[in-house]
């Protein structure tokens, strides 16, 4: 069964700390640290941010609905999902692990010596 954008947007906004916000021509769901979802507001898409191995996985799992975003945003993890085709389970999942990844503290990146 597909999933509406109401229903992705009640499922996002009841993760652990998320919150919305106004995103250019989308929703934008985001955690303390970071943004791990944006919805568009003709309700046909969610983009999900993932890292290089998840959107591999969610990619071939459901290659008739997830795939990267065009460009250098999908190069960077931004997957997209087409919700009349995504059933709610590989939905839910892509939508926990992009959380999780939100939820997550940033690397710390190595200093460069002067």
């Amino acid at each position: 069964m597909p999933v509406t954008a109401k229903r992705a947007k009640e499922l996002a906004l009841s993760l652990e700390n998320a919150s919305s916000y106004p995103h250019f021509d989308r929703v934008a769901f985001r955690t303390p640290r970071r943004t791990f979802a944006t919805l568009a507001l003709n309700g046909e898409d969610l983009n999900f941010m993932l890292d290089a191995a998840e959107q591999r996985h969610f990619c071939g799992l459901a290659p008739h609905a997830i795939e990267p975003v065009a460009g250098g945003w999908g190069r960077m993890g931004w997957t997209r999902c087409e919700l009349r085709s995504i059933d709610a389970a590989t939905f839910n999942a892509a939508l926990l692990a992009a959380h999780a990844r939100a939820n997550a503290p940033r690397p710390k990146r190595p200093r460069k010596k002067a």
